[in-house]
C-alpha cells in the first residue's frame, strides 16, 4: 500500500478519495467476512439483498469465510475474492449508501455517517492493528470457518459482539 497524506479522511469526502486512500480506510477487522443474515419470519427462501425492511433485523454470526486468515484478519485471496465468492462484500464509492450490513464500527460506515475514525484504527496507530485487536474490535480469536459448520445450524452461531463500537 502506498503512503497517503496525513489525515486525508478528514480533508476529503469518501467519493473524492483515490483508490489507495479508499483501501487505506479499511481497518482490517475482518467483520465484513462474517456470515450475516436478515431475520425475517416471513421469508420462504434465502436470497441476497441490498436493503433491509423495517420489520427485519440483521443478525451477525461468528462464521467466517474460508479465505479469511483469522490471525491477521485479512483475506488470503483479496484480489480475486469476488470471483471466488460472488456475494463477497466489496464496498465501493457507488454502493456506500447501501452498507446497512456493515457493523457500526466499520470505518467506511463511520465516515459515511460523519463519525470519524475510531481511536483504535490502524491509520491512527502507525498502521498497526495491535490497538484494534487489544480493543477487541477485530474477529481474531472469535470465529469458526464456514467449512467447519453445518450451515443448517447457522442460528446457533448468532453473536452480538460485531455490533460493539468504541468512541
Amino acid at each position: 500500500m502506498k503512503t497517503t497524506n496525513n489525515a486525508f479522511w478528514e480533508e476529503k469526502k469518501l467519493e473524492d478519495m483515490t483508490q489507495d486512500e479508499w483501501e487505506a480506510l479499511c481497518d482490517g477487522c475482518g467483520k465484513c467476512c462474517l456470515h450475516k443474515f436478515i431475520d425475517d419470519e416471513n421469508a420462504e427462501d434465502t436470497q441476497t439483498t441490498d436493503q433491509i425492511k423495517q420489520d427485519e433485523s440483521l443478525e451477525f454470526t461468528n462464521i467466517v469465510c474460508s479465505y479469511l486468515n483469522t490471525k491477521t484478519c485479512s483475506c488470503t485471496q483479496y484480489a480475486k475474492r469476488t470471483e471466488l465468492v460472488p456475494d463477497c462484500v466489496q464496498l465501493t464509492k457507488k454502493n456506500l449508501s447501501q452498507i446497512f450490513y456493515m457493523p457500526t464500527s466499520c470505518s467506511y460506515r463511520r465516515l459515511h455517517e460523519g463519525r470519524g475514525l475510531p481511536s483504535w484504527h490502524p491509520l491512527l496507530n502507525r498502521n498497526k492493528k495491535t490497538v484494534m485487536h487489544n480493543a477487541d474490535m477485530s474477529v481474531r480469536g472469535k470465529t469458526v470457518y464456514e467449512h467447519d459448520v453445518d450451515m443448517e445450524d447457522f442460528e446457533d452461531y448468532i453473536v452480538s459482539w460485531p455490533l460493539n463500537d468504541l468512541d
